[in-house]
């Protein structure tokens, strides 16, 4: 009786916050969905992988960062959105010209400091690898090229948001993730290309390596009113995180024969980290809405409104890892792509999963109360920090899983 009489309230929550709930499912089942083309895309292009050593390092990195600073451009507008501060206009003194300013910039300077992260991580890891300027031409071409799609999508889908009255929090983090996944992949192939003539590939490394020196310079100095207080508080994030992702990438390039033999587990792993980046994400999202509100204090015990925003996570992540395991056995049938099994695939994925889901509430809690107590804004911390983790926990999780399942080795 006593567990029943404690579940009422939750259970009460759940339907009050039914349209939110129902919001982030269907974003999060459509950006699986989105997640899987990048990870076909990933398990048909092994040969090119073998064809540039080290890209596989760069690849986590590269799609990372785009979580990073597009996450948490929806953070911000998410919080600004509720707080009433939001307006669909590209006016500089608005919200949004703000965060579409650092976006760009940020994305040219970042895409410099992963290439030079991808090289020494090779070389680190006792790995061969492509030139260093080999890596700054797919960084930051691919990087930019990538980054020109995620911005007008999440721009959009702020303004799609706001006139619909969507919780943003919930809707734009899965999508932004699993777009970043989806049209960064493509183009970090698409910038490969340019290593085919070593004439063009040396002009191209020259030009991105003014480019990105420029835009962080700039970055530092902009006008922009808010700005450059979003810089520097992102600049931490921005050279930390990246080494997380580039751990992951060692990972997986420590584990290349297992997974070329089995590309179907190559698959997975694109949709399975951005979920579990976007699950995250959702949470740390709504802790910095409700504590830039004043709903919650920055306490190192969760309050109920937090705990009820972490169940709503977990329901939406059994549901999404599930989810992601039948449709990577559906996929890697009809591709006919080597697969270690129904049980290995379902099971193992969410196995993974539950693996994971600890990890994904106690850092997206943690990382936006530490900010909030240190005077920094959550969002600027929350969703990338989170994101990042996730890719290398994800990663570990899901090779950790397969390892149980008996399909990958140690």
């Amino acid at each position: 009786m006593a567990s029943v009489g404690r579940a009422r309230p939750l259970w009460a929550y759940w339907r009050t916050e039914q349209r939110t709930l129902l919001q982030g499912l269907v974003a999060l089942a459509l950006s699986t969905l989105a997640g899987f083309v990048a990870g076909l895309t990933l398990a048909h292009l092994t040969g090119r992988l073998e064809r540039l050593p080290g890209l596989i390092v760069l690849i986590p990195a590269a799609v990372g960062m785009r979580g990073t600073i597009f996450g948490a451009i929806g953070a911000r507008l998410g919080s600004a959105t509720a707080a009433g501060l939001f307006e669909p206009t590209l006016a500089r003194h608005g919200v949004l010209y703000r965060n579409v300013h650092v976006a760009i910039l940020t994305t040219f300077s970042s895409s410099l400091w992963l290439a030079i992260l991808a090289k020494v991580a090779s070389a680190a890891f006792g790995h061969a690898s492509i030139s260093i300027w080999g890596l700054v031409t797919i960084s930051v071409v691919g990087g930019a090229l990538g980054s020109v799609a995620i911005l007008g999508i999440t721009v959009g889908l702020a303004v799609l948001s706001f006139r619909r009255a969507w919780d943003l929090d919930s809707v734009s983090t899965p999508m932004v993730t699993a777009l970043g996944d989806v049209v960064t992949l493509p183009t970090l192939f698409l910038a490969s290309l340019l290593l085919e003539s070593p004439a063009v590939n040396a002009v191209a490394a020259w030009l991105c390596l003014g480019t990105a020196v420029s835009a962080t310079v700039g970055s530092y100095t902009t006008s922009v009113p808010g700005a450059r207080r979003i810089v520097l508080e992102m600049t931490p994030v921005i050279l930390l995180t990246p080494i997380l992702d580039v751990m992951a990438g060692g990972l997986l390039r420590g584990h290349e024969p297992q997974l070329f033999a089995v590309p179907a587990l190559l698959m997975i792993v694109p949709p399975f980290v951005s979920q579990a980046g976007a699950l995250g994400g959702i949470f740390a999202s709504r802790v910095a809405s409700k504590l830039h509100l004043g709903l919650i204090a920055p306490r190192a015990r969760p309050e109920i409104a937090a705990l009820l925003d972490a169940s709503l996570v977990v329901v939406s992540g059994l549901a999404v890892f599930t989810l992601i395991g039948a449709v990577a056995l559906a996929l890697a049938g009809l591709t006919h792509l080597g697969h270690p099994g129904a049980r290995a695939m379902i099971g193992g994925t969410m196995l993974a999963g539950a693996m994971t889901l600890p990890l994904v509430l106690a850092v997206g809690y943690g990382v936006a109360i530490l900010a909030s107590r240190s005077g920094l804004d959550p969002d600027n911390a929350g969703v990338p920090i989170i994101t990042s983790v996730m890719d290398l926990g994800g990663v570990a999780a899901f090779l950790v899983a397969m390892t149980i399942m008996g399909v990958t080795g140690g």
